[in-house]
């Protein structure tokens, strides 16, 4: 027999091994590709927004090292969002403006500042992280207690503030009534909405602020506005003539109750539709301006019983009718949540919990949440006055059972102390 190296046998049994190996191989199934892991998206931070009154904080706020102490503050509390209020009811500004006088004057107290208000909360605000929101009242043109604002010193506005129809008086001009809180334009009148949306138009091209909110953006009340402009509004609206006016709408009875007339119920429905419209102009106008400016809409959280100002924050898919006498089949459509991106749900109630009580925090939230219908988002909004002592419950409620929270006004926070217990508030829900 022939001698064959062993090196030789060991190639060859090698390559025997390595064919086989490869006929194996070639008849497993090819192993499936692992699943790529995907990230998730991290939950945005809800916005936690302290406002700063403008007529509350007239004077602490004449200064400039008390805005960036108070900033400081409110960042560490941990506030990621201020309510810059520019525009308080007696009708003047806390911005630079070519359609609204300077404020200077408020209360009998004076300051001329030789800065910009608005700018510097702008920039300090940004500095430190925190978004801003910029808030001004609408419809309101002086105060009627003082006789003080645009509608007693430019006769411009003469005949353009809102005719009350009053149990006792009659018809009267909202200026010549003390008992009301702000001398408001009539929301129907075209040169007052324009008048309205330039100064809005104004700040948003002028000034570089993360939202803006609509205050007062409504009727004073049921008593307004019953002047010749609204009836002929009102006669185009339901497309008929009214003989007996107001007594079609209502009439007053003794006891201070309304007996209804035969446009009641259209009535309402025609007021909602006046500032559900100016709403959507005034989305109009932001969008077209600076698209990522949110819009913000504060309301109280009771609007059962805010018909009589026009505010109909709700989706159009509730339907109001089912649960209110005074509502028409119709006043469903004239709910604007659908225009905002941010509803201010107003829930400045002294009760904190109870989910079935209609005075409670968490009930105003849930009821907005239900007619809201995912048309906006829902921020549960606090008076700080009302919980003095229990504010951190408050936060907490707001911030777990809605999508952000606001805190009205830093001058009670300032006044109770209430920074460590808002703070209390906020970790406790941000824990969760």
């Amino acid at each position: 027999m022939k001698y064959i190296p062993s090196i030789l046998l060991f190639f060859f049994l090698l390559s025997f091994s390595s064919c086989s190996t490869k006929t194996v191989e070639s008849e497993l199934p090819e192993p499936n590709p692992p699943t790529p892991v995907i990230p998730e998206e991290p939950t945005p931070e809800k916005e936690k927004m302290l406002w700063f009154d403008a007529e509350a904080n007239f004077e602490r706020f004449s200064k400039k090292e008390n805005i960036t102490y108070y900033l400081d503050l409110a960042k560490s509390t941990g506030f990621n969002k201020i309510v810059v209020d520019v525009r308080p009811v007696q009708g003047d500004a806390l911005f630079k403006s070519s359609y609204l006088t300077p404020l200077t004057d408020l209360a009998g107290t004076h300051i001329e500042r030789d800065w910009n208000y608005l700018q510097f909360f702008i920039d300090e605000a940004h500095k430190r992280e925190l978004k801003v929101t910029v808030s001004a009242t609408i419809f309101t043109a002086g105060l009627p207690s003082s006789k003080n604002g645009m509608a007693y010193r430019d006769d411009t506005w003469d005949g353009k503030t809102c005719l009350e129809y009053t149990k006792d008086q009659g018809l009267i001009d909202i200026k010549d009534d003390k008992t009301k809180v702000s001398a408001f334009l009539n929301p129907v009148l075209p040169e007052v909405q324009d008048f309205c949306l330039n100064f809005i138009k104004e700040l948003v091209t002028n000034y570089n602020f993360d939202g803006f909110a609509l205050d007062y953006c409504r009727y004073p009340g049921d008593e307004s506005d019953f002047s010749e402009a609204t009836k002929i509004a009102f006669e185009q609206y339901i497309g008929k003539q009214l003989d007996r006016f107001p007594d079609d709408i209502f009439i007053w009875n003794t006891d201070g109750t309304k007996r209804t007339g035969t446009y009641y119920k259209k009535w309402w429905e025609f007021r909602s539709m006046v500032i559900r419209n100016f709403v959507e102009r005034v989305r109009t106008e932001i969008k077209n301006i600076k698209p990522d400016i949110q819009l913000e809409y504060w309301a109280a959280s009771w609007i059962h019983a805010i018909y009589g100002q026009g505010q109909n924050w709700a989706s159009t898919e509730y339907d109001f009718s089912k649960e209110y006498s005074w509502a028409s089949p119709e006043y469903k459509n004239t709910g604007f949540a659908g225009l905002l991106d941010t509803f201010l749900c107003g829930t400045y109630l002294t009760k904190i919990f109870g989910l079935n009580d209609p005075e409670s925090i968490e009930y105003g939230i849930a009821r907005a949440q239900r007619i809201v219908h995912g048309a906006c988002k829902v921020y549960g909004t606090l008076y700080a006055l009302n919980h003095k002592d229990n504010i951190a419950d408050a936060v907490y409620v707001c911030l777990s059972q809605s999508e952000g929270l606001m805190v009205f006004d830093i001058v009670q926070v300032i006044e109770f102390n209430q920074w460590t217990a808002i703070k209390e508030g906020i970790q406790r829900a941000e824990s969760l």
